[in-house]
């Protein structure tokens, strides 16, 4: 499958009807530090919570009905991505499993477990999970829906650019979030391609630089960098010869590492100044921008906001202002 524009927006048909068209809220609190304009994308309002639920959707749906209802289906996650596979197979009627690290955040545990979709744990990272996950898949004949590394979802995941073109325009400046990077690179794919001054953003957090380490080194690194991290649905490394680290070498602009006390601080951000929750890696982007304030002036800012899933003990060392990852 080739990946350009086209494909996203074949993509958006497909899942247009599945899928919430999020909100894209004005940020005043940001914009005093800019004295431009910030807006923020609300997938953390998603159907499963995320933005993971395009392209889940998306690779589902891709496949024709008569062969989609005879398949198992299989995917890896530290949570997001589950919970957003169990969204559409249980909308759909379909039958699958899900593999996780045996590490992953509690709080994302307890919902993937209300779907009743058997679960299987192994190691103790995501990518550990997607090595797992990908072998079953070859083994035992499930249909793998991958995190990030597959067209279907990546064109998924860049219906969030249509969105917030149509309900804009063009912005100077994207913000993203990054992990296995499946929603940049949609992103790229579909602004890129047609408006390519616009300047992309991708954060990551300090104690999981996975992506932005392998961009400078020129290649995808298989040693395990992650340590414990409040943006723990960006934590983990990514499959050798994954699709999304050239599409993101080759349209990111800018790269950034965030510290767990700038992550923590983008969190209550959201919380006290627009009443909104988030997950740690859904406030990389506030983070940014907070950091960038100068760099960012009088420039419109879009920040995607991916997620709202964080636990109620974490949260409350967040507000407290004692949030340690070692804990």
């Amino acid at each position: 499958m080739s990946l350009g524009p086209k494909e996203v927006e074949s993509a958006y048909e497909r899942i247009r009807n599945y899928i919430r068209h999020t909100p894209l809220e004005q940020s005043r609190a940001l914009e005093s530090f800019t004295n431009g304009s910030v807006f923020l994308k609300m997938e953390n309002q998603q159907v499963s919570g995320s933005f993971k639920a395009r392209g889940a959707f998306n690779k589902i749906l891709s496949i024709p009905e008569k062969e989609r209802t005879e398949m198992q289906y299989i995917a890896a996650s530290t949570g997001n991505h589950a919970i957003a596979c169990c969204t559409v197979l249980q909308q759909l009627g379909l039958h699958g499993k899900i593999v996780l690290p045996e590490n992953v955040a509690s709080s994302k545990l307890q919902d993937i477990k209300l779907f009743g979709v058997p679960l299987e744990f192994h190691g103790k990272t995501s990518l550990d999970a997607e090595i797992l996950a990908r072998k079953l898949a070859s083994d035992s004949g499930y249909q793998l829906v991958h995190p990030y590394d597959d067209p279907e979802i990546v064109a998924g995941q860049g219906t969030v650019a249509i969105e917030i073109i149509e309900e804009m325009g063009v912005p100077d400046v994207v913000v993203i979030p990054v992990g296995g990077g499946g929603l940049i690179s949609g992103i790229c794919t579909y602004i890129k391609n047609q408006f390519p001054n616009v300047h992309i953003i991708g954060c990551q957090p300090e104690r999981s630089p996975e992506m932005v380490v392998s961009i400078r080194k020129g290649k995808i690194i298989e040693e395990n960098i992650s340590a414990p991290t409040l943006s723990d649905g960006t934590a983990g490394g990514m499959e050798p010869n994954c699709m999304t680290y050239d599409i993101c070498k080759e349209y990111v602009d800018e790269w950034l590492l965030l510290s767990e006390t700038e992550i923590a601080n983008g969190i209550r951000f959201l919380i006290e100044r627009h009443q909104v929750l988030a997950e740690g890696a859904g406030a990389l982007s506030i983070a940014a921008v907070i950091r960038l304030k100068k760099q960012l002036a009088d420039r419109t800012v879009v920040c995607l906001v991916t997620g709202k899933r964080i636990s109620v003990e974490k949260l409350k060392k967040v507000m407290r202002k004692d949030w340690d990852p070692n804990i």
